[in-house]
């Protein structure tokens, strides 16, 4: 439903997420009159909401017991059926927000605290009708490849996510949880222990956001088999599965579905994580789990079905995630090769419908769960790993596909992934933009797909009043002028990851990658000219999106010399050289700004060496 109102879309085209419904009246309600308030809801959202009206600067607001001479009044009706929906009417001498549940409740007040700020005090009448589209809107954070963020990034990134109305929050997790007996497979990692993992369920469910927990537990377990003490548990100890984008896994990757050892050591990870989560939902991942049919199970792959073999051990793992009390959840990309066998899989099981192109096929995919009557959510990506400061198109088309035909097909939530594949160079900022269109359209799709999403990330992320939230939009729009597209990662990415015998795609020139540097020295100046306050954020950004500018004039430049045959000369190799010893000291120091230190020497190792 498209917003109805008479008056100019402003400030309603501003509000992230946008609302679904606007009826507009005669008249404005003088907030920056101050005067009471009362809140009917739980201690929860009545602190939540209190913290709203003690930070506003328009008015001074005081809280009340009792309706009588409170002009905002926050209260619970059964009117209201829809869980997390609200109404919001506004008249010259009141403001009452009316939700069925508490989450409705601090939800209708973040909407108003947003319009008191655009407005500036004095709020325009009107009734709100609003809900969600997706029950779960969710964010996941790879923290294994290689970052992991620092608890107070994790914090200010949670403060941030229930302001935009999420509700689910995944910390995606191979080797970082700190699980006793295995200090061999996390110990340089930095990984977050059992204790920091309560601090922040309980910092997140009281923003209402569930933290839902991530172990993969199939596939990609590189990090544990590469260790002596449980290679023998690979499906291929000695690596060398066929990767299906081409190429060879050189590491051993799988666990070994038909060792008995595998289910009692998932079990005893289980064990460990799951009691520091309050959610009752558990994604097991299971995803990309290759060279099943070349490995110490080909005679069942040969005699069963790889599709077989992977369901029959997917299905155990979902009986031990039944047993510690919680609901699986897993990545659906295997299960849709093998369409048959879905209709096999425990209805009680949540698939996570995963695609990171613009063209990911979300409807067929969709169809099939919806047909298999699975619940599943929508998982597009942020589309900012692999492309050193995003591949913002892409990920504009990514995320409405995923948002469109999960609404068209009853997908139960949406979840935004943001990965770390190959180093984790990008900054966090990178992904701001994907954040904010998630966001918007896991709301309303109708309302937030043509949202100003440079604008948004400048005001909701980084508070810098405009500018670096569109050069971070400008600087995501840069891949596409190298001349060549490439499937989950970016030319000027590949320029800096790949090794010297590195194909440069047909369509790349000399004169684009000249160009694209032009570009990047004017964005620098941009950068330079820019007003950015002393605040904490807006100067990491700040460092982050010169860091960016520095990684891919390097990438351009080591471009240039390939394509003109000069790498080999002595000056361009030495420049060259200096460009990357450079960038890869930045790179740390910009690094230090977000997260711990474990990680930092395997990511800085992927970088190219032209010495």
């Amino acid at each position: 439903m498209k917003a109805k109102t008479d008056q100019p879309q402003y400030p309603f085209c501003d509000l992230l997420p946008s609302v679904q419904s606007v009826a507009s009246t005669e008249g404005l309600f003088n907030f920056k009159g101050g005067g009471c308030y009362l809140c009917e809801g739980s201690e929860r959202s009545s602190a939540l909401i209190g913290k709203l009206f003690a930070k506003t600067e328009f008015g001074r607001w005081e809280t009340m017991s009792a309706k009588g001479g409170a002009s905002v009044v926050f209260e619970l009706s059964a009117d209201d059926v829809k869980p997390q929906s609200y109404r919001i009417r506004i008249t010259p001498q009141s403001v009452v927000v009316s939700a069925s549940d508490d989450c409705g409740l601090y939800y209708g007040a973040l909407t108003l605290f947003q319009l008191v700020v655009l407005q500036q005090g004095e709020i325009a009448c009107c009734t709100i009708d609003d809900a969600p589209d997706f029950n779960v809107r969710g964010m996941m954070l790879d923290i294994s490849r290689d970052k992991v963020p620092s608890m107070q990034t994790l914090f200010e990134l949670v403060d941030r996510f229930s302001k935009m109305k999420i509700n689910h929050l995944q910390l995606y997790m191979e080797h970082t949880f700190a699980y006793e007996g295995h200090e061999k497979v996390c110990k340089n990692a930095s990984p977050m222990t059992a204790m920091e993992v309560r601090q922040l369920d309980k910092y997140c469910a009281e923003r209402f956001i569930e933290l839902v927990p991530n172990q993969n537990s199939f596939g990609h377990m590189e990090r544990w088999l590469v260790h002596p003490e449980y290679n023998s548990m690979a499906a291929l100890p000695e690596g060398g599965a066929p990767l299906p984008w081409g190429g060879i896994q050189r590491l051993p990757t799988a666990l070994n579905p038909m060792d008995e050892r595998c289910l009692p050591f998932l079990d005893g990870l289980f064990s460990q994580l799951l009691p520091n989560f309050t959610a009752k939902l558990f994604n097991v991942g299971c995803d990309e789990v290759i060279g099943l049919g070349i490995s110490r199970c080909a005679q069942e792959v040969e005699a069963q079905g790889a599709g077989r073999v992977y369901l029959d051990f997917v299905k155990k793992i979902f009986d031990l995630v039944r047993k510690h009390g919680c609901k699986p959840a897993f990545w659906g990309d295997i299960i849709v090769k093998y369409p048959e066998l879905a209709a096999e899989l425990p209805h009680d099981a949540i698939a996570l419908e995963w695609g990171y192109e613009a063209d990911h096929p979300f409807e067929e995919h969709c169809r099939l769960f919806s047909e298999s009557g699975l619940s599943f959510y929508v998982c597009p990506g942020t589309s900012s790993w692999n492309s050193i400061a995003c591949r913002y198109d892409n990920m504009r088309e990514n995320i409405l596909s995923a948002a469109q035909n999960g609404l068209k097909y009853g997908a139960q939530g949406l979840v935004i992934t943001d990965w770390g594949d190959a180093g984790h160079w990008q900054p966090l900022s990178a992904a701001y933009a994907g954040f904010a269109f998630a966001a918007g359209v896991s709301w309303s799709v109708n309302t937030n797909r043509d949202m100003d999403i440079g604008s948004q990330v400048s005001r909701v992320f980084i508070g810098d009043g405009g500018g670096l939230g569109e050069i971070l939009v400008e600087l995501g729009q840069l891949y596409k002028d190298a001349g060549a597209l490439t499937p989950n990662s970016s030319v000027l990415f590949n320029l800096l990851f790949k090794d010297a015998g590195y194909l440069i795609p047909e369509g790349v020139s000399i004169y684009k990658l000249n160009a694209i540097m032009r570009k990047l020295d004017d964005l620098s100046t941009l950068v330079d000219e820019l007003p950015v306050t002393g605040a904490q954020e807006p100067v990491m950004v700040l460092y982050e999106v010169q860091q960016m500018i520095r990684l891919l004039k390097t990438a351009c430049f080591r471009g240039i010399a390939m394509l003109s045959g000069t790498m080999d000369e002595k000056a361009v190799n030495s420049e060259l050289q200096e460009m990357i010893t450079s960038s890869a000291e930045a790179q740390e120091m910009v690094w230090h700004l977000r997260n711990r230190r474990g990680g930092l020497d395997d990511s800085l190792a992927w970088i190219f060496k032209p010495f």
